[in-house]
């Protein structure tokens, strides 16, 4: 079982993880501007279509659990190869589908690849780079990865009408080959020791987590009856206060809850799951307020979205100065509020608004959640010792997914009730969107009475 890592490896490694970053994003982002002409070409509401991007990430989320000890006990290298095969895969059977079940299932395939994606680089590069280095390494690994939002809403608009929404995940398929060729030559094999699959953990964690999810979609959309929803939130619910119970004792769980003394991963974790119900929901409720709340085309829409792109690729060019200086504890609480502010604003913006005033209100809201994603993701991880940090980077993934599936369908069943389920009068639409922004950015402040709990004198390690 060897961990040697060539030069080579170790200098192509920020790049391979950045592939992975980059199929996600640019999926994302290019299918949620296609959304309004997908579910126009398949005969549905616009506001079904949130399940293509709920089933995705449910998925991600049931399935991440396992990934971490799928590279201990096979290796970083294999795995991300199949990873990047399945996604590739779901992406032509996404393409191919002509029904809405059809197109859930293929995401759901798609899904399956994703949660081994996802977190295998992150991992990877957790193992091959120290902590004094890990900062400046995981800013330069996103910075490719956001390629794909800058590429993806604009492409996606231009797709739709041109082409078809097929081609937003046909996309997919050269990218994935490329990926899986640099994968193959430089992506180093890192193995580790592992004891059996807690299978009894993860069926319980996993049911947990997918039955609270329905059951709160349920009752917020209406897609189950109210006794349905009900009965799925309280087994979730069971089920989850199973596996707490479970894990407290069990030599090997799934997650140890010896993770959650770590003060850092405990606040990082918590804090990453309220301020992403806000987050989460942008890149689904932006796109769509542009094309039904403000009446524009899908190309334009998708142009619109790019300046949100810029703003987090130039923030995260301070973020290795501003959280060395000002520190982790009053850079979480300020930015968290001000992130909430700004998704709260977007109740002001309406068809009088200027076009270069929306882009520069569209930067804004990128910059600070760039800084927010940044400053918790590494307040989450620095701390964990070598024994623990696949599992909580398995840990953070799935509680990332989480949140953003919880944000969407919040915002979708907000949209829903304040939009009085129409989908014909504009004005009734704008209505909708405001109230919606509001409420997803209140919710969003909630972080910060959570990374309010950071030690006063939190600060980063020198680097």
């Amino acid at each position: 079982m060897s961990h040697t890592v060539t030069d080579a490896q170790r200098t192509w490694l920020p790049w391979l993880a950045a592939v992975g970053f980059f199929m996600q994003s640019l999926d994302g982002t290019i299918l949620n501007t296609a959304l309004p002409s997908m579910a126009k070409a398949l005969g549905e509401s616009p506001l079904q279509m949130q399940s293509v991007i709920i089933a995705y990430m449910l998925t991600v989320a049931l399935l991440i659990p396992a990934s971490g000890w799928l590279a201990d006990r096979f290796g970083t290298r294999p795995v991300y190869l199949v990873a990047i095969s399945l996604f590739t895969l779901g992406s032509l059977a996404c393409a191919a589908a002509n029904t809405l079940p059809m197109l859930v299932a293929a995401r759901v395939l798609q899904g399956v690849g994703g949660a081994l994606l996802m977190p295998i680089g992150r991992l990877a590069v957790l193992r091959v780079y120290d902590k004094r280095e890990l900062l400046r390494v995981m800013s330069f690994v996103t910075i490719p990865g956001l390629l794909g939002p800058l590429l993806g809403p604009a492409l996606g608009g231009w797709l739709v009408e041109v082409a078809s929404w097929h081609w937003v995940f046909l996309i997919n398929l050269p990218v994935g080959l490329l990926g899986f060729i640099a994968s193959w030559h430089f992506m180093p094999d890192l193995r580790q020791a592992t004891a059996r699959f807690d299978w009894q953990g993860f069926v319980l964690f996993s049911l947990g987590m997918v039955l609270v999810s329905v059951g709160l979609q349920g009752l917020g959309e209406h897609s189950l009856s109210t006794g349905w929803a009900l009965f799925a939130l309280i087994v979730g619910l069971a089920a989850m206060a199973s596996y707490w119970l479970y894990a407290a004792h069990a030599e090997q769980p799934l997650f140890s809850l010896a993770l959650f003394k770590t003060t850092s991963f405990a606040i990082g974790v918590w804090g990453n799951l309220f301020a992403r119900l806000g987050s989460g929901a942008m890149p689904f409720l932006t796109p769509l307020f542009l094309q039904l709340g403000l009446g524009f085309s899908p190309s334009k829409a998708g142009m619109a979205m790019i300046p949100t792109v810029l703003g987090a690729m130039l923030t995260k060019t301070l973020v290795n100065k501003l959280i060395p200086r000002i520190g982790y504890r009053r850079i979480l609480i300020g930015n968290t509020l001000a992130l909430g502010a700004v998704i709260a604003s977007f109740y002001m913006i309406d068809n009088q608004l200027s076009y270069p005033l929306l882009l520069g209100w569209l930067a804004l809201f990128g910059a600070i959640n760039s800084l927010q994603f940044s400053a918790m993701n590494t307040l989450t991880l620095q701390d964990l010792s070598p024994e623990h940090a696949s599992s909580g980077n398995g840990l953070l993934s799935v509680v990332m997914q989480l949140a953003m599936s919880l944000g969407v369908a919040i915002a979708a069943s907000l949209l829903g009730l304040f939009s009085a389920g129409t989908v014909a009068n504009q004005s009734q639409w704008l209505t909708g969107f405001h109230l919606t922004y509001l409420c997803v950015g209140l919710l969003s402040m909630l972080a910060a009475l959570i990374f309010a709990q950071l030690p006063k004198d939190r600060a980063p390690s020198a680097n």
